[in-house]
This record gives C-alpha cells, structure tokens and sequence, in this order.
C-alpha cells in the first residue's frame, strides 16, 4: 500500500497512476496503434492492409478495380472507334468486306462489344474475333498501356492471395494459451506456471517460449521508466535450447533471486502493476514460415497455490494418447506458502540451521514493500547472514 503525507485524493491519484493497463490482448493483437496519417487512412489498396483485412474485403477490393479498369479502357477504345467512324452504318462488321473497310478494332460494335475487348486484352496474350489493327496509331498506343498495367495488377492480386494464404496468423489462431497462470512450489522452489498447446496434427518445429515482465520502473535518478521489458527465463523439464511441442505442456518460471518477481507476495496479485508477456515461436512444417503467437497475463489472472491436471491418458483398446483439451484451462488446489519467495527461502534456510544445530543464526528482514514500491539498488539489502564462531 501507499503510504505518505497529504489528503486522500492524493494517494487515490497516486494508485491510478501504478495501474498498468494491458498491453498485450489475450488473443494476441497488441493494444498498442500508432498514429496514421490521413494519406494513410484512406490509401485501401497497400499492400499491408490487402494483407491484413479479411478475405471478403480484399476480394470485394479486388473486383471493384478489376471492373473499373475494364470500364475505364473500354471507354476509351469506344472513343477511339467512334472518332474513327467504326460505328457508322456503311462500317460495321457485317458490310466491312463489301465496303472494303478496315476498323481501328474488328468486330466493335458498341460500348459492350469494346467491355468485351477491354477484358480480353487484360487478361489473355491473344485476341480471338475482336483484334486491333493498323489503323489506329492511338489504339495501339492504349492497347499496349492496358497490357502492361493488366500484369501489374495481376502479379499485384497474386502475390497478396499467396500471402494472405500463407499467412502464419492464421496457424497462430490454433495454439492455446491457459486462461490463468498459477504460482506453487515444483521441486522446492516457488514457480510461475502456465500452459501451451496445440490443436492441430500438424506440429510446430523448433519451439521456443519467451516470458517477458512488463511494468515501469524508476532510476536511481529517480526517474520513472514506463512498460519496461524484462525477459524470464523459462523451463520445461530438461529442455534447454527448444522444445518437443506434440502435446500440450507447462511451461514454468523459478521465482529465485534472479527472477525479478522473486518478492512477489499474494497481496501484489491485487494490483494491476505488471504484466507478463508469453511469446511461442517455431516453423510451421506445412508452409515452412515461422509462426508465432502471444498472450498475457494481468496480475489477478495469476492464481496463487494452484497447479494443471494432467490431461494426457493411455487408451488401452487404441493403444495411443489421448489429448482432453477440455481440461485443458483446469487447475487444482495444492499447498503453497502465503508469502513471497524470498521469504519462503528465509524460512527453509532458518529451518535447514536449525537441524544442523548451527550454534548462531539471524534473519535481516526488512520491512515488507509491495512489488514496484521497492526500488533495484535497495533490494540487495535483504539477505541472510550466519553468524561466524
């Protein structure tokens, strides 16, 4: 809690201020937009946005240009025609052998008929009935200009359907963050656990899980450095470089003296003060790209003396696992000490002395601080000392 002099609003001010809001969403997106300009805002047809909307806005994207430039040229091989005189009675298609006429464009006929060639000259190599002639320097001057911005914007349209199909957002949306993470002892040691896994057959090479605490923090200039990253060190049995990602497993974080959540207290869990960040990695076999989703955790989604069912069992008739993911957000009670890790060790210490008969011990506690309050330089004061004989 906030001590100090000065009225009530003041502390209230104080608190909203420590409060970090979420930076991370649950299903990944970060809460985080940068400013835009108007330029921006209203240029639809980037390559980052085509890549980023969903499907039926890039393809209704799509269409409209596609039918705006066939409109477009259109217009302009009718006006071509029309001020060659191609649509005169004496020169339609059907009296041109007899009136020995030659067309800027065979077989033009109206509007619809130069829609038709505008589509044909964008989209395929040859003409069929309806071909451009000598006639006309201007017709072949645009017909050339249409062919060139034709392959553009098919090349364009290609290279962001390949990209929205192979797009590893889309692999990411089947890996599964645990709702909550729970602190309990593993091994004698105070541990951040949380659960990761994976939906699909088809698995992730080469995984790895990053931790990150965000929280601000201040100098010994006292100066207030907001949404600091600090990475944790995580573990997964024995696993040290990446991990064996065919089923779901828990990944855990020792809360030691190198942690910096190694004075986390329960009380701390009501405060929204920090964040922690999870970040999986790996190679998708199917598409070969790297694939990589995130998550968080806000304090009060930290449950503290609980830890994951298992959810892993043995079919006997199929003789293969199986995977329930419907216990997959579970947890269960387990004995946990009510105080932060520093003090747990504190303890163990004072008791293991205590056995061995140690003829003199003494414990330097300093008077206890909430997680943000209690700045870098002043937490080496905490420490046990053994009194020498």
């Amino acid at each position: 809690m906030l001590t100090g002099r000065g009225p009530v609003g003041t502390h209230v001010t104080r608190e909203k201020k420590n409060i970090h809001r979420r930076m991370i969403k649950k299903n990944g997106l970060c809460n985080v937009k940068q400013p835009r300009s108007h330029r921006q805002r209203f240029f639809v047809l980037s390559y980052e946005k085509l890549v980023d909307s969903s499907w039926t806005t890039t393809l209704s994207i799509f269409l409209a240009v596609l039918f705006l430039s066939w409109t477009c040229f259109a217009i302009f091989y009718w006006l071509i025609c029309f001020t060659h005189g191609d649509f005169e009675p004496n020169h339609l298609p059907e009296v041109q052998k007899i009136n020995h006429y030659k067309p800027c464009i065979y077989d033009m006929r109206g509007f619809s008929s130069a829609f038709l060639f505008s589509m044909e000259a964008q989209h395929t190599v040859g003409y069929g009935i309806k071909a451009p002639t000598d006639q006309c320097a201007e017709a072949i001057f645009v017909n050339s200009i249409h062919c060139i911005i034709g392959f553009i914007m098919q090349g364009f349209m290609a290279a962001v359907i390949f990209s929205k199909m192979t797009k590893p957002r889309v692999r990411s949306q089947t890996l599964m963050f645990s709702k909550n993470a729970t602190i309990s002892p593993r091994n004698g040691k105070l541990c951040l656990m949380f659960r990761v896994g994976d939906i699909r057959p088809r698995y992730i090479n080469q995984t790895k899980v990053r931790l990150f605490l965000i929280k601000s923090m201040k100098t010994r200039e006292e100066e207030t450095l907001p949404h600091t990253q600090t990475e944790l060190k995580t573990h997964m049995d024995g696993c040290s470089r990446s991990i064996f990602f065919n089923w779901p497993i828990v990944m855990y974080h020792i809360l030691d003296q190198n942690s910096p959540l190694y004075y986390l207290a329960p009380s701390d869990l009501c405060q929204q003060r920090f964040e922690i960040m999870v970040i999986i990695e790996g190679t998708d076999e199917n598409i070969g790209q790297v694939t990589q989703a995130k998550s968080s955790y806000m304090p009060k989604e930290i449950l503290w003396g609980y830890r994951f069912e298992n959810l892993i069992k043995f079919d006997e008739l199929r003789e293969e696992y199986e995977i329930d993911f419907s216990k997959f957000h579970d947890v269960t009670p387990v004995n946990t000490p009510l105080c932060s890790p520093v003090y747990y060790e504190q303890y163990a210490k004072m008791q293991k002395n205590i056995l061995n008969a140690s003829p003199c011990f003494t414990l330097d506690f300093t008077p206890r601080h909430s997680l943000g309050e209690l700045p870098t330089f002043q937490i080496s004061r905490i420490q046990t000392a053994q009194c020498k004989i």
